[in-house]
């Protein structure tokens, strides 16, 4: 792997697990206590036994760490630090001239990993149906906490001071003009870089409505505002959200869930599996009946949680979502700056709730593209990376 970055305090960074660590992983699999079964035959009462159990002797009989280990270290992988913490980054620049640098945020229950098919369509869109034109330098850091990434040793590692961080990453490649895009906790800290405006950044796109508009919130709780039935559908979905278990316990107390998530692999995994109905379907789907949706593969769903458990990052990750919650309450007191510049947002179908477009407008008034996907839901680069890519091409081309 040829280096070629120069500024002060970038530096290489390899992966690499010792095979102990792998073993033990694979023996505390295979000694997992299982609970009963489950007393229906849907998933109302959670992540199912049968799928969990295909998932896990899969894990420890077939899956191969050293196969994305291999994958990982064939991209350009940095370290730096900034604001006390060493920061991992993935530096892909395409060969194409002018391309238009992206910073592209990952969330939980997500990583870097989830990034990696997009890296071909975006740097390289001659190879993937698109011009020279269309293509981007990537930069895909792992969040304060998660995967490669230090953890915070203090509070105060929200969405804004990532966001920050992020802005001096970027200046310290180099980049004078840049974008950046977001889902989930990833949406979150390119909201707060596009209402920072650091120097630099031309505009942004999400696939998630982390910005959610006051008069919105205020319908979701009490419904007093007037709103069709299909809104309606929506608002009952964003109240769905909050009322997920993950979201309150590691919106409360991350600690208390960290000890079993650092414990029990299986435990691990069925955590981050219960995310959202849609992504836990079409992930049972490619267990239990040899069927992906998309990159969704059994392979490419344990290598994103082996990553957790060998970085031992099951509390740390949490600990943003508590953060998060304080951020929030304090922003109704302290409301931050409008967002001012250009905006994208792509509804993908299957996502946790479908944002009509004037949520979004009301959000971010200088929404300069909106488009409902063909296909895909909440892991949207993982799922589906090519038409991810597409969206990132027609936000950005008047950027340019």
């Amino acid at each position: 792997m040829a280096i070629v970055e120069t500024a002060t305090g970038i530096r290489p960074f390899e992966v690499a697990f010792p095979q102990e660590t792998l073993e033990d992983l694979r023996g505390r699999i295979e000694a997992t206590r299982w609970p009963s079964e489950e007393l229906v035959e849907d998933a109302s009462q959670g992540v199912q036994s049968s799928m969990l159990r295909e998932l896990a002797r899969y894990w420890a009989a077939e899956h191969d760490w050293r196969n994305v280990e291999a994958k990982l270290n064939a991209l350009p992988n940095f370290k730096t630090e900034i604001d006390g913490l060493d920061i991992h980054f993935i530096h892909v620049k395409s060969q194409h001239d002018n391309a238009l640098p992206l910073i592209i945020t990952h969330g939980w229950p997500g990583s870097v990993i989830e990034m990696l098919e997009v890296i071909g369509p975006l740097t390289d869109p001659t190879a993937h149906g698109g011009t020279a034109a269309d293509a981007f330098d990537l930069v895909i850091p792992s969040i304060p906490g998660y995967g490669f990434s230090d953890a915070p040793r203090e509070p105060g590692w929200d969405s804004a001071r990532i966001g920050q961080a992020w802005a001096e990453l970027m200046s310290r490649l180099g980049y004078t003009r840049y974008v950046a895009q977001g889902g989930d906790q990833g949406a979150g800290v390119t909201d707060a870089m596009a209402r920072q405006e650091p120097d630099g950044l031309l505009g942004v796109h999400f696939n998630f409505l982390d910005a959610v508009p006051k008069e919105l919130l205020m319908a979701a709780l009490n419904f007093r505002l007037a709103y069709s039935h299909e809104e309606r559908a929506e608002l009952g979905k964003v109240i769905a959200i909050f009322m997920r278990g993950y979201i309150a316990e590691m919106g409360e107390h991350p600690q208390t869930i960290g000890y079993p998530l650092l414990d029990s692999p299986v435990g691990l995994a069925a955590w981050m599996l219960d995310h959202d109905a849609d992504s836990y379907e079409k992930i049972s789907r490619a267990f239990l009946q040899g069927e992906p949706t998309g990159g969704l593969t059994r392979d490419h769903v344990l290598d994103n949680i082996t990553l957790y458990w060998l970085t031992g990052t099951g509390a740390s990750t949490s600990r943003l979502y508590w953060e998060t919650g304080r951020s929030a309450q304090a922003s109704f007191k302290h409301p931050p700056p409008h967002v001012k510049l250009p905006v994208g947002y792509t509804v993908f179908p299957d996502e946790l709730f479908q944002a009509p477009k004037h949520w979004v407008k009301h959000a971010y008034h200088n929404l300069v593209y909106y488009n409902t996907a063909e296909r895909g839901g909440h892991f949207a680069a993982w799922e589906e990376p090519e038409l991810f890519s597409g969206e990132m091409r027609a936000t950005f081309a008047s950027l340019r």
